[in-house]
Parts: structure tokens; C-alpha cells; sequence
């Protein structure tokens, strides 16, 4: 049996460009693609933490360096410059793999600079 599993996330990036016009697809700094080990053309998911908006695209690259997260074509509907999203990809794997398997998570602050990594997620206390 295959399960699907968070593979990577780009956590709370805050939304540089909405460009409804550009060609679809959420264009990613190429660093930030790197660092998360996210393909350009993979497919993502998008949470807009700012509204609530959910949806899917694929990732395409944006200049090294430029910290750029822009949100294009009808998904620029979905939001806005200073938007705060997360971006995740997905596995599917074998059920087996499963126990071994430790995602890549990527923590940025508001200028999208990376601020820790991680590869769990911390049980919620109550």
C-alpha cells in the first residue's frame, strides 16, 4: 500500500508578487527550491494563512537570491503581496518506508530569509 506524506514545506513565506497576467504556477527563489527540495514543475499546495485560500500549482523558478514568492496567473486571485503561505509538496511511498522517512521543513521569517530547518514537527501539547 502507498500513503501520501508531506515531502517538503516552505514555512509562513510571506508573498512577494501576484501576477495574474504571467503564466500560472507560483514562482519560488531558486534557493528556497534548493533548500526545500522542491522540483521546478512539481506540483504544490498552497495555505494562505492571511484568508484561508487553499489551492494547488506547480513550482517554477525565480532568480537565486531574490527572495521572490510570487503567486501567478488565476491562483493571484488567491493572494496578495504580504500574504504569509506555506508550501507544501507530497510523497507517495511505500508503507514500509514510511517509519524511516523525515520530511524537510524550511522556517522563514518575513523577508523570506531562512530561519531554522527542521524535520519533524513538534508534538502539540495541550
Amino acid at each position: 500500500m502507498q500513503l501520501t506524506l508531506l515531502k517538503t514545506k516552505l514555512h509562513r513565506a510571506c508573498v512577494t508578487h501576484s501576477e495574474l497576467e504571467y503564466e500560472g504556477s507560483c514562482a519560488i527563489d531558486s534557493d528556497l527550491l534548493e533548500a526545500a527540495g522542491i522540483h521546478e514543475y512539481e506540483q504544490i499546495q498552497i495555505y494562505n494563512v492571511a484568508n484561508g485560500e487553499r489551492f494547488t500549482t506547480y513550482a517554477i523558478r525565480a532568480e537565486a537570491g531574490s527572495k521572490i514568492i510570487s503567486v501567478n496567473g488565476a491562483a493571484a486571485h488567491k493572494a496578495s503581496p504580504g500574504d504569509r503561505i506555506i508550501i507544501c509538496a507530497y510523497a507517495a511511498m511505500e508503507q514500509a518506508d514510511v517509519a524511516s522517512f523525515k520530511p524537510t521543513l524550511v522556517y522563514l521569517d518575513e523577508e523570506n530569509n531562512i530561519i531554522n530547518t527542521r524535520h519533524a514537527i513538534p508534538v502539540q501539547a495541550a
